[in-house]
């Protein structure tokens, strides 16, 4: 199949709308560039472009990023920081944007989807329902000693 071929105002317009739609991080505009058959002379100057005119930052593409994974998909902070990686995002910049995360809504959020997943579990000896839920909240990303916290409050 032949690619149709874009000038490059074409390609620049349609990069500036891809990043508008969304906060994307670098890897995400880079994989989109690699579509376009461009040569790397041209792919620096759009991403040069791109961060000058303010619709490529990593900074809030990580802000929004954990934001979105932690008030929507309740994703913990391991889970997030993981996904983030593969991303291609930098640690520090992961580490100075995990304060888009509320302690205490953080707290919240594993008691909550603790305690309902826990009920959920039927026909269980109750050191099986812990068990899995543990393991269902270390696959959401939540961190054993936060679980631990949850497993020993009185709320239960």
């Amino acid at each position: 199949m032949e690619k149709k071929s874009y000038t490059f105002a074409e390609i620049k317009q349609k990069l500036m709308n891809y990043c508008s739609y969304q906060d994307r991080c670098h890897s995400e505009v880079e994989q989109k560039m690699r579509e376009f058959l461009l040569i790397p002379e041209a792919r620096d100057e759009l991403l040069l472009f791109l961060m000058r005119e303010n619709y490529l930052n990593e900074e809030r593409f990580t802000r929004s990023y954990i934001r979105g994974k932690f008030n929507i998909k309740s994703w913990g902070r391991n889970k997030i920081r993981m996904q983030l990686k593969f991303k291609g995002v930098p640690e520090k910049l992961i580490n100075r944007c995990f304060d888009e995360i509320d302690e205490t809504d953080y707290q919240k959020k594993l008691h909550l989807i603790y305690k309902d997943y826990f009920q959920k579990l039927k026909g269980l000896k109750e050191y099986q329902k812990k068990s899995k839920t543990i393991s269902y909240l270390l696959g959401r990303g939540y961190e054993y000693e936060e679980i631990l916290g949850v497993l020993g409050s009185p709320e239960e």
